[in-house]
């Protein structure tokens, strides 16, 4: 995969050099009334993908953390729904515990009734 990795920006950065070497006439850019830059084409396109990679970054990691939120609120919920069950569940094994012991009782005070 490093292989693979390595060919690939190795590619994309001599299709930059080859582009850069062809496109060296200055070009004007109007950033606001009044104001203007002027470089070369080559400059201006590689300054202008990178500001849209670094904003692709800056986007991507903001929906991480809005998934790291999201998925924080859900396990909390899920850890309440947990303790609200093995309260419940606790709650059952006293009640079958107190059924066991009552019809133990009961045939005790029969076998009593019995033995008089």
């Amino acid at each position: 995969m490093r292989q693979i990795n390595f060919l690939v920006i190795f590619v994309v950065c001599l299709a930059l050099v080859l582009f850069g070497i062809e496109n060296t006439e200055p070009a004007v850019i109007h950033v606001v009334q009044g104001m203007e830059v002027q470089a070369p084409l080559s400059i201006e396109l590689l300054l202008a993908s990178g500001l849209g990679a670094v904003l692709a970054w800056v986007f991507s990691v903001w929906a991480q953390v809005q998934r790291s939120i999201e998925s924080r609120a859900d396990l909390r919920q899920r850890e309440v729904r947990i303790q609200e069950l093995e309260q419940t569940v606790q709650r059952y094994k006293v009640e079958l515990e107190e059924q066991r012991l009552l019809p133990a009782s009961q045939s005790n005070s029969s076998t009593e009734a019995y033995a008089q």
